[in-house]
């Protein structure tokens, strides 16, 4: 205890002996306190989840940091056999039996009270040898009781500080104040809508798994003996048992195929982590097979069957998160949504709505929407489907096979979907600065380095059915259509001042579907076959050995790697009672399709996740900028330069 006073008495006497001359002083050579938020991404309830990016993200190296999401992405999915999302599973602010984003601790996670922070005691020589007091003191009025802690000041201080207002923290050697500072947290409020390209289908966060050496024969079906495919793990018996889809892929949200590598979810994760000061509350309501019409105003009950599927459509859904603790109301719109009978869906649309006295302020949201609206999974489908497929009549399953003249009627159609989005925005949302608004742009599917050219024809990814071939010259005309899309995305949100997202559209040239080896593949990922069994001998390769999340050449999943992936089954009782079907061959097609065939993979979530970024950062900084010359001062946290 003596040798601690004297020690503390040296250090006092040490620290008060340090010239203050005019100019700046080294900051290692003063005493002073380095803050930062334990857990900055709140949608994560375990630290560790959230440390675990970070730490990735601060290993990065300057290249890399241009494309900070990516570049984790790759690092992790060379890391983990199933995927980092696999570990965070279960342990998030999700209820998908409640539709709810509720944390397990039972606090308002919507509107929090305080933030737990890291801080640490810097410029003190031979700190583990004298303890230092923390002491907190809450600001405004009505604050709760402040801390007093007292360790070894070498060590990190796990402290609350109150939001929004903060606390003045204060560290004590020996009863003398040796260093101050105010902690206030930046809580922003991130939410994201929209469909299967918002929600990340096709990447489940526990993918299947395959047996080393059981294969299975989806029977005698589209005029071909399906056998010797990849089985499933798991003590099964039959195709569409309990058993067997006890083993189905898990997702955060089952019902809309909604995943940890949803590229707005990444987006708000990056953002969380880019300012020690900063902390995000995410709220992501995104689900696959989404349109304006039916999924964002009307209620859509997902793209798999669950026992509780959303309970609200997306705006809906938002509106009653924005109310946090208090009881949004439901309002019915006879007239506000339809213009003129422009959108006959919307026309006596009901919405929740929140109060804007209770509303908390959205300060992002990112929407990726329309594509559904104009029938683009249909153009796909007519792209990679034989003319003479026994599949085209199976519209109720696959959606109406269309081709392009189809789709560019829809167009017009969007335009006024986009309006209705618009007003919806505004007056249910309460976003009246529309900047806030982002709308990101689809990415190819097909096309080659060029830009202009897209994938030859053939079956490369698509050999699990001889039903699938894609058309070169219909993907050429989706690739067409795709660009009017992107142009009356573009267009709507320049009218309505929504800030565009499409820097990533570049970054998918020569990473199409077509993108790998059809023959002789340097690795597994990059290996566009199917494994098959044949002769008691896997070719190309085990299945058992696939890594759904490995780094590869292509970013979107082709029909093989979605059956290799999602693996999606239906219960055999419901193949039965739907389609009035005996046979297993159709479990085949809904394994192909239905598990997120031309979707982005987790690399290509992760590359518009960092499109995302950029332009989330400047609009961010727009506002700041803003706050502080209307508060009349300048911040000095530090924060990430890209």
């Amino acid at each position: 205890m003596l040798r601690t006073l004297a020690i503390a008495g040296l250090l006092l006497t040490s620290i008060t002996a340090i010239p203050h001359t005019g100019a700046s002083q080294p900051a290692d050579i003063y005493p002073h306190i380095e803050w930062r938020v334990e857990n900055p991404f709140r949608f994560f309830i375990d630290p560790t989840d959230t440390e675990a990016h970070r730490t990735i993200f601060l290993s990065l190296s300057d290249e890399e940091h241009d494309s900070p999401v990516l570049s984790a992405e790759r690092k992790l999915g060379s890391r983990y056999q199933d995927g980092w999302a696999s570990i965070v599973l279960g342990r998030t602010c999700w209820r998908a039996d409640k539709s709810r984003h509720i944390c397990p601790d039972g606090g308002d996670y919507i509107n929090p009270k305080s933030h737990r922070i890291v801080a640490e005691l810097k410029g003190i020589p031979d700190a583990s040898f004298v303890d230092c007091t923390w002491l907190t003191a809450p600001k405004g009025i009505g604050a709760p009781r402040g801390q007093a802690v007292t360790q070894p000041c070498n060590e990190p201080v796990l402290l609350d500080v109150p939001y929004p207002n903060g606390a003045r923290i204060t560290v004590e050697i020996g009863g003398r104040e040796v260093a101050a500072t105010d902690a206030t947290v930046t809580d922003l409020f991130i939410v994201g809508i929209g469909d299967s390209f918002a929600s990340g289908e096709g990447n489940p966060d526990l993918p299947i798994r395959f047996s080393r050496e059981r294969s299975v024969s989806y029977g005698a079906g589209l005029m071909t003996e399906l056998t010797g495919y990849p089985a499933r793990v798991g003590n099964w018996r039959e195709i569409g048992d309990e058993r067997f889809i006890q083993e189905n892929a898990r997702w955060l949200d089952q019902a809309c195929h909604r995943s940890l590598y949803s590229h707005q979810l990444r987006a708000a994760l990056q953002l969380s982590l880019e300012d020690p000061h900063r902390a995000v509350t995410f709220v992501g309501v995104a689900c696959s097979g989404a349109e304006i019409t039916d999924g964002l105003f009307l209620r859509y009950m997902g793209n798999e069957w669950v026992p509780n599927p959303p309970r609200l459509s997306q705006i809906s859904a938002v509106a009653e998160a924005q109310c946090g603790n208090h009881r949004p109301r439901k309002v019915s719109f006879p007239e506000a949504y339809h213009f003129n009978g422009r959108v006959p869906e919307l026309k006596g649309v009901s919405l929740v709505k929140c109060d804007a006295e209770f509303a908390r302020k959205i300060d992002l949201l990112m929407v990726s929407i329309g594509g559904n609206d104009v029938g683009f999974s249909r153009l796909v489908a007519n792209a990679v489907l034989t003319d003479k497929s026994m599949l085209k009549w199976l519209g109720g399953w696959l959606g109406q096979i269309e081709g392009a003249s189809t789709a560019k009627e829809q167009l017009a159609r969007l335009y006024w979907r986009y309006r209705a989005l618009h007003r919806a925005l505004q007056n249910i949302l309460h976003i009246h600065e529309s900047d806030r608004i982002l709308l990101t742009a689809y990415p190819g599917l097909a096309l080659l380095e060029d830009g202009t050219t897209v994938c030859p024809s053939g079956r490369a990814g698509m050999d699990i059915l001889k039903d699938f071939k894609l058309d070169e010259k219909k993907a050429l005309e989706g690739s067409v259509l795709a660009e009017h899309l992107n142009e009356l995305m573009r267009r709507a949100a320049r009218e309505h001042g929504w800030t565009f997202v499409e820097s990533h559209r570049k970054e998918f040239l020569g990473r199409g579907i077509c993108a790998g080896w059809s023959d002789a593949a340097f690795s597994t990922a990059d290996d566009l076959r199917l494994p098959r069994k044949i002769n008691g001998v896997w070719k190309p390769y085990n299945p058992a050995d696939y890594r759904p999340y490995a780094p590869r050449q292509r970013w979107f999943r082709t029909p093989n790697d979605a059956f290799m992936t999602g693996n999606f089954h239906v219960p055999a009782t419901l193949l039965q009672k739907v389609l009035q079907m005996h046979t297993s061959w159709f479990q085949l097609v809904l394994a192909a399709t239905y598990s997120g065939a031309f979707h982005p993979t987790a690399e290509g979530q992760a590359a518009i996740a960092d499109a995302v970024v950029k332009k989330a950062r400047q609009v961010l900084a727009k506002y700041e900028r803003s706050n502080e010359m209307q508060h009349g001062f300048f911040t000095d946290i530090p924060r990430f330069n890209p």
